[in-house]
């Protein structure tokens, strides 16, 4: 997702990525029915949600490292439910961490937020694996400094931008304890 308050006069934005940024959301409310049927264990998928492309990481089955798994592209409803049962089948993943994208200061829900609460209620049902949310502010944009900091050409950029920001939305998902711990910034579902 794109940030808004983002500074496009430079190709960085003008931003540079946090050395170790803090979870975002962090102090965001807990869902108690989330959490008690989220599994404490296991290998989980992080979505970055788009229109038109979904950025997917993956993370060990301790939950210490996400890594950037592929970027899927929509094609029609049966086609994305058959993609992300065989993904999840394929990964052994245990549920799925959603990025929510939430208002830049105030924290409210927009139209996007919505559209991605949407996209994770029918994932859990597609794939009968629990979907959590998490705040996603900046993702994208710090995505884009880390792969212009590399020195990748825009096309390169293009291409892996999502799923090093679902990279960093699970990343920053389990820095914050995941969902066992009380730190955890799931936001309800």
């Amino acid at each position: 997702m794109t940030d808004p308050g983002r500074d496009v006069s430079s190709p960085s934005g003008g931003r540079q990525p946090p050395e170790a940024p803090a979870p975002p959301g962090a102090d965001a409310p807990r869902s108690e029915a989330a959490k008690d049927r989220f599994p404490s264990h296991g290998r989980l998928i992080g979505a970055d949600y788009g229109n038109v492309r979904i950025g997917l990481a993956v993370c060990d089955a301790n939950r210490r490292i996400a890594s950037p798994l592929d970027t899927y592209t929509r094609r029609s409803t049966d086609q994305d439910a058959a993609f992300f049962r065989k993904l999840a089948a394929a990964e052994s993943a245990v549920g799925f961490v959603v990025g929510l994208p939430l208002m830049t200061r105030s924290g409210d829900e927009g139209t996007q937020a919505k559209e991605c609460r949407a996209f994770g209620s029918w994932l859990g049902q597609v794939t009968g694996l629990p979907v959590i949310y998490h705040d996603e502010r900046y993702t994208t944009s710090y995505a884009e400094d880390a792969l212009w900091g590399a020195g990748l050409s825009h096309k390169k950029r293009r291409t892996r931008r999502d799923r090093v920001a679902a990279q960093l939305i699970l990343q920053a998902f389990l820095d914050a304890g995941g969902a066992v711990g009380p730190s955890s910034s799931e936001l309800g579902s």
